[in-house]
């Protein structure tokens, strides 16, 4: 293959690639503000500018200054075999203090409230690149702060002018709010008069900006960035399987970001699943398991709660009527083969049906330029039908939600998992229950809360860990990444439970989540005040293992184990400032 050497390291490149997409792939460093791989290359920043030399075919391929010595940006130029980029000659040294100083002429000095403190490579490339010091003297031009849509808030005396925002909402949106309006230090960023910054990927230019002109005003002023841990997740709200961070403190989720995975999402997501988390801390979440007794529903152990149950399945296994289970697409792979397993411990003729399947629309493509296929929202909204389907398949068999709900006379007790963020009970689902006992399995409350015989409370997305496919067919895992809320358990949890109960054995008592309530407290963090609560459990749930042991028990399971897509680890990165004792 053709090589290039950058900063003295000499990369691999295929035809046709910038110089700056090959040093970013072999993490050489070269400052960049206005580029970004999904966008086009507009290369007016000027701060990744660099010398060129290049062998001249008309002088032995000796190696020649390009353009005359020239400063060449290396977002615009291509690579060439032989070619050698110095991104720390004098003259790119010096250019890039002068790009700096004047980027920060105007630029507010107010990091210490500016939510992009932490993540801004303003802060950054002004510590590795800038002169150290502002020989400015003059007024700075202000800018007003705007308001550009229902999520985005803009300070614009902050803005750079890289036009990332402007590129990708005529690029990959193709919906063109956002113009740049005026002309020289009065140049700013703006919406078309009427037109708001609404579009449903309108959000992610909050993440292409690199400084902090853009935010998010359900952000804003919530939390330091460097307080926050990021955990792989995958979309929990739609088919598409996109790659997300879910980013959290204390036990408490604050944002939602993508994940850059160029066979899915590539670099963006859409503002449903960004902001679709608000369910996890909602003041609707069920907090402890309940129980119908004498008419009314009450507040029970989880002991005492699954004895109920368990008695409810017993009782319609006796009589003339059979157990209905009914499986959400929402649950993990391997919950779902936790939970029939259950069921069917206690009752082995229980019929299973998959969990409703909500429909939005249609899927919308949107053009995504520098890639070969388009971003895709999906109107499917649920995360994991076919890795359901699969594992119903595979145990017996299924039947669709609608079969269910014509034939619920039939069936004597109901055991339903839902775990939906939104509502999701409809008047002929109520109408079919009104003659069969319902262990409930759900996250939020609903109206089926009051109708049910038991109720427990069921973990987010957020507090558990699993396998999701996505309407591809693409397995991936993703990590837990706050311990359960309140009293909750994940449905995997819940249904080695019943297993442990169905063979004779009895739960023990362990902390929930990761043994901990707060799991993720650093130094200069003041801890939440909670005390530890114990919840009795059978064998601890563990993703890893059930898939093994899915694999074990059924062939066909045996693609959780060799088909399913992990996210790559990140490595904590140690800063480079010295720390001096005082």
């Amino acid at each position: 293959m053709p090589t290039v050497t950058i900063n003295g390291v000499e990369c691999e490149f295929t035809k046709g690639e910038m110089v700056i997409a090959v040093a970013n792939r072999n993490e050489i460093s070269i400052p960049q503000y206005c580029y970004h791989a999904g966008l086009s290359r507009p290369a007016q920043c000027r701060i990744c500018l660099a010398t060129f030399e290049a062998p001249n075919p008309r002088n032995d391929n000796k190696l020649e200054p390009m353009m005359g010595g020239k400063l060449l940006p290396t977002c615009a130029t291509e690579a060439s075999d032989g070619m050698v980029v110095t991104i720390e000659s004098e003259k790119a040294i010096a250019n890039q203090k002068a790009v700096m100083e004047f980027l920060l002429i105007n630029h507010p000095l107010d990091c210490p409230v500016c939510d992009q403190a932490g993540e801004c490579t303003l802060q950054d490339y002004s510590y590795q690149y800038g002169r150290g010091h502002s020989r400015f003297t003059d007024t700075k031009v202000v800018s007003p702060k705007k308001n550009m849509g229902e999520q985005i808030y803009m300070y614009s005396d902050r803005c750079i002018m890289c036009t990332r925002c402007v590129r990708f909402t005529d690029e990959v949106s193709a919906t063109s709010e956002l113009m740049i309006d005026g002309r020289g230090d009065k140049s700013t960023i703006d919406i078309f008069p009427g037109v708001g910054l609404n579009n449903p990927l309108a959000s992610n230019v909050i993440d292409l900006c690199p400084v902090g002109s853009l935010l998010d005003k359900d952000f804003l002023f919530s939390q330091r960035v460097w307080f926050l841990k990021s955990t792989a997740g995958i979309d929990p709200f739609t088919s598409s399987g996109d790659n997300i961070w879910v980013e959290h403190n204390q036990g408490r989720l604050y944002r939602i970001r993508p994940r850059t995975n160029m066979d899915i999402n590539t670099w963006w997501i859409t503002d449903e699943v960004r902001y679709g988390w608000k369910f996890v801390h909602s003041e609707n979440r069920l907090r402890a398991p309940m129980r119908r007794e004498h008419g009314m529903m009450v507040e029970a152990s989880w002991s005492r709660a699954y004895g109920q149950a368990i008695d409810t399945i017993l009782e319609s296994k006796n009589s003339d009527k059979k157990t209905a289970l009914v499986v959400s697409a929402t649950l993990t792979s391997e919950e779902a083969f936790c939970l029939v397993k259950a069921v069917r411990m206690i009752d082995e003729d229980v019929e299973l049906f998959l969990g409703p399947i909500p429909i939005d629309g249609e899927d919308h493509e949107y053009p995504n330029p520098q890639h070969d296929k388009p971003f895709v929202l999906r109107a499917e909204k649920v995360p994991n039908k076919r890795g359901v389907e699969r594992v119903l398949g595979e145990m017996g068999g299924y039947k669709e939600f609608d079969t269910f709900v014509r034939r619920s006379g039939e069936y004597n007790a109901v055991v339903m998992s839902a775990n939906f963020p939104s509502a999701w009970v409809t008047d002929s689902l109520i109408d079919s229950l009104s003659e069969s006992k319902l262990v409930l399995i759900d996250t939020l409350d609903s109206v089926l809360t009051n109708k049910a015989d038991v109720v427990l409370p069921s973990s987010s997305f957020a507090e558990k860990a699993g396998c999701f496919e996505n309407c591809n067919g693409m397995i991936q895992h993703f990590d837990q990444a706050i311990p359960n809320q309140h009293d909750s358990k994940c449905e995997g949890q819940i249904g080695l439970d019943l297993i442990e109960l169905a063979a004779g054995g009895r739960l023990e008592e362990h902390a929930p989540g990761f043994g901990a309530q707060i799991v993720d407290e650093q130094p200069g963090q003041v801890p939440g005040a909670s005390d530890s609560i114990l919840l009795p459990r059978g064998e601890l749930f563990d993703d890893g293992v059930i898939r093994q042991r899915m694999s074990d028990e059924v062939d066909a399971f045996k693609v959780f184990i060799e088909e399913v897509r992990f996210a790559k680890e990140t490595e904590l990165v140690e800063p480079d400032m010295q720390l001096v004792e005082l």
